[in-house]
């Protein structure tokens, strides 16, 4: 896959960014005979700016894929995969926070989940609730088709990996960080277990906004290879790195590899947690902690009804914008958050599923871009095993 650095792209897409239209920034045509390939949802970012990190699987003319039914991994391969065989949350929530208004949240997430037998998650039944960063029901912001794809994507699989986990969503104003930041702070004042947080921009110091003990705040590592991202790079934030999931002919009946695309690395600005071991070789913040399916040739089905690219309807979706939202949900089954729940992560990894193959990129350090037994950058100490390490 095509992979582009944070700082290329900066004028036109960064524009584009700015007044709200997206555009791809990376994109991976079908070669020639195929029907499929990927592309990037969202542009690289502006200083002080995110990015999602949802990629879509396209067709030969480099268009989403959309079909009235759906494909990829759906609610069952996942809870089978991780084995989330416990579906009670408690009633607890967890919270997603993207930028701008997805305005057919909620009736996506009411397709997901009639699909796939899931009950039903609605204002209504209190289960679900959208807000603008500041709380707001009726004041949202401006639409973007790509940012909605996004939150499709958030919601169905907090649905597939915590079907009775409650949702709320907060709509930031625009992607930069000063506004993503107030729906964090917002979120966190809501009685919440997890803030997803599926977009990440270039590596910078630490801020408030996502520095909330009692809560699993956790963020994408994303879709570049080796590199790191912030917030994920902050030291109070658990680093959700991605890996390629497949159905396998052994016990667990899944087996995983480091995804290629997942980020990596480790923070020159930020600091190393007190949790994370010297098994990172690094001085500061290390990425990934833990991670979950990421790879769009593995993908999972996310339903969206809002025009991108002329395109809707089901679709198969990958990017660490996966990862994120399905390991909140597994920190909002177990219940088990107080103080920093990264630490407690790092002091059962017993609990995990260890993936030991695969590569992002080149690097000095042989862990931080190589998948190996124990901790590596792309998968972290492994993506979840049941609830136990969380």
């Amino acid at each position: 896959m095509k992979r582009f650095t944070l700082s290329v792209a900066v004028g036109s897409a960064a524009a584009a960014l700015l007044v709200g239209t997206t555009t791809s920034a990376m994109a991976q045509p079908a070669p020639a005979g195929s029907a499929r390939g990927t592309e990037r949802i969202c542009a690289a970012p502006a200083k002080g700016y995110a990015s999602c990190n949802a990629i879509v699987v396209t067709d030969a003319s480099g268009k989403p894929v959309a079909n009235a039914t759906p494909s990829g991994l759906g609610p069952s391969d996942i809870r089978s995969a991780y084995g989330l065989t416990s579906s009670s949350s408690g009633g607890r929530t967890v919270a997603i926070v993207d930028a701008y208004d997805d305005p057919t949240a909620e009736s996506d997430l009411g397709v997901y989940r009639s699909q796939y037998g899931l009950p039903a998650c609605t204002t209504a039944n209190g289960c679900f609730r959208k807000v603008s960063q500041t709380g707001s029901t009726t004041s949202l912001p401006r639409t973007d088709a790509g940012w909605a794809t996004e939150i499709s994507l958030d919601l169905d699989m907090v649905s597939a990996a915590c079907p009775d986990c409650k949702i709320l969503l907060v709509e930031a104003n625009s992607s930069s960080f000063s506004n993503l930041g107030t729906g964090v702070n917002y979120a966190a004042t809501q009685g919440v277990s997890a803030i997803s947080n599926s977009y990440g921009g270039s590596d910078t110091s630490q801020l408030s906004a996502y520095d909330h003990p009692g809560i699993a705040v956790t963020a994408s590592t994303g879709d570049n290879g080796y590199g790191m991202e912030s917030p994920a790079s902050f030291d109070s934030v658990v680093a959700v790195g991605g890996t390629s999931l497949k159905k396998a002919s052994n016990a667990r009946g899944w087996t995983e590899t480091a995804w290629s695309g997942a980020g990596s690395g480790c923070s020159t600005v930020n600091a190393k947690p007190s949790w994370q071991t010297s098994a990172t070789q690094c001085s500061g913040k290390a990425n990934a902690d833990v991670s979950a399916v990421a790879d769009p040739n593995t993908g999972v089905a996310v339903y969206d009804s809002t025009n991108y690219q002329g395109r809707s309807g089901w679709q198969v979706y990958g990017g660490t914008s996966a990862s994120s939202p399905i390991v909140a949900s597994v920190y909002t089954l177990s219940g088990n958050t107080s103080g920093y729940p990264a630490s407690y992560t790092w002091g059962h990894a017993s609990g995990l599923n260890d993936v030991t193959s695969g590569s992002n990129g080149s690097c000095t350090t042989a862990v931080w871009c190589n998948s190996g037994t124990g901790w590596d950058g792309p998968t972290g100490l492994g993506t979840p095993n049941g609830t136990s390490a969380f």
